[in-house]
């Protein structure tokens, strides 16, 4: 039988026995903020120091040109109104570092993160060229669940970091705060409920959330639906929601009041990253010549 340390080896080598292939998939979800309805179905993850440190590693294998032509660094200035800050051109190398530090062999990602998901196959490209074979490329698993939409601004996702308290549903809000944000859900003038995502777009969320979080398809929504005003609609959705989330709202009371699981749980879950990260991180060490 093969040693814990052995196992871990296989893994990094992305190989089990002699010819099982292991494929490891990193969800790049931010472990920061609380979980909102757009990212319901990710998951956190723990950081370990080696996450920086292979940031700055494979920071200077790459070159200005190739980070500028990243679509976020040109909206984050523009929104900014200033020339940009460090961290605009840094953070989607710290991305990239935290799908490599793990030999990741797939993402899951939205269409907004295809372009810094090739970053990251392009840094692993270019690192394999210097110094060997030693980074899996990792592909994209396209998600082919509908963008949720902010319910302030239907024409952008829905964010953890909108500035407009209405425009989030987060996964620990009450039914009352639910209610009182999708009764102020941005829609039109039209009452009936229908799916336009280009003409309608605010109407046209509220579907994609109702056939999301009921498992319904947009027809089988709009069929359920018929007869209703958006008005009364909003209050259908909002309800859907409140019960999809109630087990999820309960169990986060539960560990919330035991704060030393919780500990418990970062601690093994940072350990269990360790584990996997350091050795990575030291053979890249050790082929850029730091040791």
């Amino acid at each position: 039988m093969a040693t814990p340390s052995g196992l871990i080896r296989a893994l990094h080598r992305g190989t089990l026995g002699q010819n099982m292939v292991v494929d490891r998939i990193f969800s790049g979800i931010q472990p920061t903020g609380m979980p909102h309805l757009g990212n319901y179905l990710g998951a956190i993850q723990n950081w370990v120091p080696e996450h920086a440190e292979l940031a700055w590693v494979l920071g200077c294998l790459t070159n200005m040109p190739r980070l500028l032509r990243l679509p976020q660094w040109k909206m984050k200035r523009a929104s900014q109104n200033n020339d940009g800050t460090v961290g605009l051109l840094t953070y989607p190398v710290l991305q990239a570092a935290d799908i490599l530090l793990y030999k990741s062999t797939h993402v899951p990602v939205g269409e907004d993160q295809v372009l810094h998901l090739e970053l990251a196959q392009d840094i692993a490209q270019h690192f394999n060229k210097k110094y060997g074979d030693f980074f899996p490329v990792p592909k994209a698993i396209l998600s082919t669940t509908k963008k949720i939409k902010s319910l302030r601004d239907p024409t952008v996702k829905m964010s953890k970091s909108d500035p407009q308290k209405l425009a989030t549903v987060n996964i620990a809000d009450s039914p009352d705060e639910i209610v009182l944000k999708f009764r102020k859900a941005v829609t039109d003038f039209t009452s009936e409920v229908t799916y336009d995502p280009a003409g309608r777009p605010g109407v046209s969320n509220l579907v994609s959330i109702h056939a999301a979080v009921t498992g319904l398809s947009i027809k089988e929504v709009l069929q359920q639906s018929a007869g209703l005003d958006t008005a009364h609609y909003k209050m259908v959705v909002a309800e859907s929601v409140i019960q999809k989330f109630a087990p999820i709202r309960n169990e986060i009371k539960k560990l919330q009041e035991d704060k030393s699981h919780l500990i418990k749980v970062l601690e093994n879950g940072a350990e269990k990253a360790k584990e996997l990260a350091t050795p990575i991180y030291r053979e890249v060490r050790r082929l850029v010549g730091f040791q």
